[in-house]
């Protein structure tokens, strides 16, 4: 299965991105366990750290890069769309069976909208912050951004009940 990550880019040092950097790296390494091919837009902050605990576990990991930037260096291969950061966000999306949202601002927002319109299944970490933690109060039952049910969007609080999940 493709599992796409969403979520915080910047440096992996930022207050709000290094509080959950060993929810990220340990992410990565029960993506990588559970066979699956790790999909991030391929930069820093939450994308580096999933894609380091993935490569330490022997995981491939694919970036889909927005203009011609390179990617950080647990990519093992790079996709360079050329676009910005919003409509690579829809390739990245487009060739994920699954979503995961950790943290994240304005693009991780689009991103899990975007999941949803494309009926792409969304699990939410919740307690990583921004809008991974926000949206979760908008959902309609709890489960869905609109009244077309397009797809369940899931929510998590540990580790353990994501690697249920991923099973």
């Amino acid at each position: 299965m493709n599992i796409a990550v969403i979520g915080y880019s910047g440096h992996v040092e930022m207050p709000h991105i290094k509080e959950i950097s060993d929810i990220c790296i340990k992410l990565g390494h029960s993506i990588a366990r559970n066979g699956h091919t790790l999909i991030t837009g391929g930069r820093d902050g939450v994308m580096e750290l999933v894609s380091k605990g993935a490569k330490e576990a022997g995981g491939r990991v694919v970036g889909v890069l927005p203009f011609d930037e390179d990617g950080n260096e647990y990519n093992d291969f790079n996709i360079k769309t050329g676009m910005d950061y919003l409509m690579r966000s829809l390739v990245l999306l487009k060739s994920a069976n699954l979503v995961i949202s950790i943290g994240g601002e304005i693009g991780t927002l689009f991103e899990i909208i975007s999941a949803y319109a494309y009926a792409k299944p969304v699990i939410l970490f919740r307690g990583t912050g921004g809008w991974t933690d926000r949206i979760a109060t908008t959902l309609i039952d709890g489960k869905y951004l609109d009244n077309r049910h397009l797809v369940k969007i899931q929510e998590v609080s540990s580790l353990d009940e994501l690697e249920e999940f991923l099973r």
